[in-house]
């Protein structure tokens, strides 16, 4: 509809002409100015407007609720001329309060622009001007756990305004190539009722299935990773083993780290879920997040639903540097720069960030101030887990919950010590609960720090609203 190319206009002139200092004045905006500008939109389009009572924006105007057909050719060209003005008169101010304003009237469309996108496999964003203003506009997934403000004492940006529009911005995605997933209503069962996601990880298993392959390439040392034979029916018994037992204890996601996967994995695991179907008899996690499959410069996490369909594939796009036999060796991968986000009404936005991409930390804040996302998932394979613990307070800030794993695997001798912590959740709690209920730690087994597995570690942890 051309109304988002209009509201993509307007962000557009105010993110190119304002320092971050303006939206931290307009946060305070007077009343009057308010009414003020309620004024100039009522007499140029009194149609955003119901009566004489209450809106979100301003005292005084109640915001009329838009269906698609009221969009004439008559109300489009009044308000193209409306934002014209206030653009030419450089009236800042005024052109936020026209996108509150319209935000907020096209609440029930983006509601059914979100039940649109659910139908799709992927989804593009709204406006068709995205090359030229650098803005792409998507429908908004509220979060049950988020400040109905976050954000707004830590990134300075247009839509901390808004309620109903995520605004991307071009200059903050860089080279990145942004892929959304909207997941159906039933993605997540019983959501709606119980406003919280069960959370199984597990760290899989001691022994390594690969060895590391070191080479040089244009004077620099890199490793890859060559697995050893082709997948096992003990690593698919394995790994199925720990979904049936997430499904029996009620999780709605379980993730495994990064490494441990292999490229027939994905496959033999959807068979697994389909005969189990047919069955009728095991319930199945809602979401999977397989180890992932190291292959063709690529390091990929595979990512299905509980009937065994593909949701999304994610790729690292930050190598790994390790230190091997006195000096510094590179993840031999070639980032995609593909990042997909997950949608989902309630929860918001999930993306993954295998490993070294969560560490990175311009490149977390990047996909955060971008993207606004709500739950972070992490499947790692790493020599500790101090960095990770760190990191966590970087989406503390944003009302983001962390879900960190890692592999015993990665356990190196002389190293044990970082291995108290197999894995962590960080999630929001209200201010009425225990400060150590905000971090969930993962214990890792005495049997793993003196070679003894019994493939049995898996833990589990809730979250929901506050």
């Amino acid at each position: 509809m051309r109304i988002y190319d209009i509201v993509a206009e307007l962000c557009s002139f105010i993110i190119k002409s304002c320092t971050e200092d303006f939206f931290v004045l307009y946060s305070c905006i007077s009343v009057d100015e308010k009414q003020r500008i309620s004024s100039i939109v009522n007499n140029t389009l009194p149609e955003f407007f119901e009566s004489q009572n209450y809106s979100r924006f301003s005292q005084g105007f109640q915001i009329h609720l838009f269906d698609e057909k009221e969009f004439t050719p008559e109300f489009y060209e009044k308000l193209e001329q409306l934002a014209t003005t206030l653009m030419n008169q450089k009236d800042f101010f005024a052109v936020v309060g026209l996108v509150q304003i319209i935000d907020e009237s096209l609440e029930r469309i983006l509601k059914d622009e979100i039940k649109k996108f659910q139908t799709d496999d992927f989804s593009v964003i709204m406006n068709a001007n995205r090359e030229q203003t650098g803005i792409g506009l998507l429908p908004r997934c509220s979060c049950c756990w988020e400040r109905k403000r976050r954000l707004s004492h830590y990134y300075n940006r247009i839509d901390n305004f808004l309620f109903n529009m995520l605004i991307l911005e071009n200059s903050i995605l860089g080279e990145l190539i942004d892929k959304h997933i909207f997941l159906k209503p039933d993605f997540f069962r019983d959501f709606e009722v119980k406003k919280s996601l069960k959370i199984a990880a597990t760290p899989l298993q001691l022994e390594k299935n690969f060895d590391f392959d070191f080479h040089v390439s244009d004077k620099v040392q890199y490793f890859s990773i060559d697995y050893k034979g082709g997948l096992s029916e003990p690593e698919i018994d394995l790994i199925w083993g720990k979904i049936v037992e997430a499904g029996k204890n009620d999780s709605d996601i379980i993730v495994f780290p990064e490494a441990l996967g292999k490229k027939e994995l994905a496959g033999a695991i959807s068979e697994k879920i389909r005969a189990a179907e047919k069955d009728g008899g095991t319930k199945i996690p809602s979401m999977i997040v397989l180890p992932s499959h190291w292959e063709n410069f690529q390091n990929t996490v595979t990512v299905l639903d509980r009937h065994g369909n593909m949701v999304c594939r994610q790729s690292k796009q930050n190598p790994f540097k390790e230190f091997f036999d006195g000096s510094n060796w590179l993840e031999h991968i070639r980032a995609n720069n593909i990042i997909n986000i997950l949608h989902f009404e309630g929860i918001g936005r999930i993306a993954i960030l295998i490993c070294k991409d969560f560490l990175t930390t311009k490149y977390t804040e990047q996909l955060m101030r971008c993207f606004k996302l709500t739950l972070l998932i992490v499947p790692s394979f790493s020599t500790g887990s101090y960095d990770f613990k760190q990191s966590f307070d970087l989406c503390a800030h944003d009302d983001c919950n962390v879900v960190w794993i890692n592999s015993c695997a990665a356990m190196e001798k002389g190293k044990e010590h970082n291995f108290e912590n197999i894995g962590y959740v960080r999630k929001r709690i209200s201010r009425k609960e225990d400060e150590s209920q905000k971090l969930f730690e993962m214990k890792t087994c005495d049997g793993a720090f003196c070679g003894k597995c019994g493939k049995d570690c898996i833990f589990f942890e809730t979250i929901g609203a506050v």
